[in-house]
């Protein structure tokens, strides 16, 4: 079974799109560690809303936090200590997909950021990209932190409107398989997330 972390180059890149395209894809189950802010339409209950099958678990997160910032920040208003040890995987024997809270470098305390986080759980990474100016940069930058840690890369998507060279480029320097490409969409409903299903359904 495939255990897979979705991390994105930044905030807003489309993460929870991609989670749910690939819950679905996958008939995975679900799991988001962190969610700081919007709990009465998180991310998980967003998923949940997209997708389709009725295979999917979609498990507690394992924290909440009411305030929408760094959970660092969101952590020290609500008088919660985040600690590595307090995340372990979900026990499945389906396929999971865990999503990350805003890029690899957001701080979940005084010491320690999402990335390692990734590394703590010791699960592979699909990296979001979404073609704006400096998006080369931070996506590179992604790529060379996630491997000065030893951790997996699974491979790139590319969400949103496509820019050829800029992928072309990233794939060339980093030599990361393009795991597929998610289009720019006005809203995303059940059908649309059901319709990359047979892109994603061989990962």
């Amino acid at each position: 079974m495939r255990k897979i972390f979705v991390t994105g180059i930044g905030t807003d890149v489309g993460k929870t799109v991609v989670s749910a395209i690939l819950t679905e894809a996958l008939e995975a189950d679900y799991w988001k560690p962190v969610q700081a802010g919007d709990l009465d339409n998180s991310d998980s209950i967003k998923v949940q809303k997209l997708i389709s099958n009725k295979q999917t678990v979609i498990y507690p997160e394992g924290i909440r936090l009411n305030s929408p910032m760094s959970p660092h920040a969101a952590a020290a208003i609500d008088g919660v200590e985040i600690k590595l040890s307090d995340f372990t995987l979900p026990k499945t024997e389906n396929n999971l997909v865990v999503e990350g809270a805003g890029g690899l470098m957001v701080p979940l305390n005084d010491n320690y950021l999402i990335i390692d986080l990734i590394k703590h759980l010791d699960i592979e990474v699909v990296l979001v990209s979404q073609n704006y100016l400096g998006s080369i940069n931070h996506t590179i930058l992604s790529i060379d932190a996630l491997t000065n840690r030893g951790i997996k890369i699974f491979g790139i998507i590319f969400n949103g409107d496509e820019n050829a060279e800029t992928e072309k480029y990233i794939l060339n320097y980093s030599d990361l398989k393009c795991l597929g490409r998610i289009q720019q969409h006005e809203t995303i409903n059940k059908e649309i997330v059901l319709s990359y299903k047979s892109q994603f359904l061989s990962l």
